[in-house]
């Protein structure tokens, strides 16, 4: 997707990922914001989300918002798989398309961390803070990177998928895949069908039933839900590259921070050992990140507060829409800035 901030890109050569395959001339997209001081320690870091890059999170981002450039070197890197950095869409054979390999939320973590280190010279991480997959990454910091990092933010999002989100995305997959023309990634033309398909279902499940009840659709330009659906959710989904969407989507669906060497599966663990103070925002009413699945992991963390976003934006309270969730979420950000 276009974006109107430029982005940088960083050279990170061959890469080893967790799946085994060494991954030839892999790139890191990434956008900054503000300055870097001199001691290097005002860095936030702000990784995007499923099918996002840096200009869908702009809106945190700037003198005076909650991610306040006056103060804060504020970092973006994008995520292998959306068009930008490393991706289906972008990289020569024999890696292309359908054939790019697997990659998994360490996997990012660590470039996005040689990013920091290797171009940057970053000595000190005030805050890594992402929503929902950018969540994944924010407990992966945490978690990897103790010395370097002082606090964790993550936002509509979890530590580990769960096996209730797990079958959501496998069914949304199933819709993309089972149009003919999808021809196991190697299509000639974008599979539409499909990718309408996988529309309608993330539009069941990316706001609440009350968004939907009380007609919130009408204040977005819609008049029906069938408009919505067809002139949001489907348009949305249209200008995107499918094969990049399943490459995302395998690292979503197989996230897993307890899969860090040293904590065999054990996410209690895991969880245990990010000693960043913590503010974790779920949505009230998101669909696929229950609030309570984020109460639990706040209790194993040893300084994380669980502060849900209320109202019936579901899955996307963090996502900039709304007036009152944006202001929510802005607090938790300063309060947790402040400690």
């Amino acid at each position: 997707m276009s974006s109107p901030t430029p982005h940088g890109i960083f050279e990170l050569g061959s890469v080893m990922l967790d799946g085994g395959v060494t991954l030839p001339n892999a790139r890191l997209a990434y956008a900054t914001y503000g300055a870097l001081n001199a001691a290097r320690d005002n860095v936030i870091v702000f990784p995007t989300w499923f099918t996002g890059t840096h200009s869908d999170l702009e809106w945190l981002i700037g003198e005076g918002r909650p991610l306040d450039t006056g103060r804060y070197f504020v970092i973006v890197p994008s995520l292998f798989g959306n068009g930008l950095s490393s991706s289906p869409s972008n990289a020569p054979a024999p890696f292309d398309r359908a054939r790019f390999p697997l990659v998994s939320i360490q996997d990012n973590v660590r470039m996005q961390h040689r990013l920091l280190t290797e171009h940057f010279n970053v000595r000190r991480i005030q805050l890594v803070i992402g929503g929902s997959m950018g969540a994944f990454q924010a407990y992966q910091w945490g978690l990897a990177y103790p010395d370097l990092v002082a606090r964790i933010a993550p936002c509509c999002g979890a530590a580990k998928v769960s096996p209730h989100c797990y079958v959501f995305l496998a069914g949304a997959k199933a819709a993309l895949t089972a149009d003919p023309a999808f021809a196991g990634g190697d299509y000639a033309r974008p599979p539409e069908i499909g990718m309408r398909s996988m529309a309608r279902v993330w539009a069941g499940w990316a706001l609440s039933q009350a968004f939907y009840r009380e007609g919130l659709y009408k204040g977005l330009g819609f008049a029906t839900v069938d408009a919505f659906l067809v002139d949001f959710w489907e348009a949305f989904w249209l200008r995107l590259d499918s094969n990049n969407l399943l490459c995302q989507l395998h690292t979503w669906q197989t996230a897993d921070i307890a899969k860090t060497p040293g904590y065999s599966g054990d996410l209690k663990r895991a969880l245990g050992a990010i000693r960043a103070k913590a503010m974790l925002s779920p949505g009230a009413t998101d669909l696929y990140f229950p609030p309570e699945d984020m109460a639990w992991e706040a209790k194993q963390m040893p300084n994380a507060e669980c502060r849900p976003i209320p109202g019936p934006w579901g899955h996307l309270s963090e996502a900039g829409i709304d007036a009152a969730c944006n202001e929510f979420l802005g607090r938790s950000i300063r309060d947790l800035l402040s400690r």
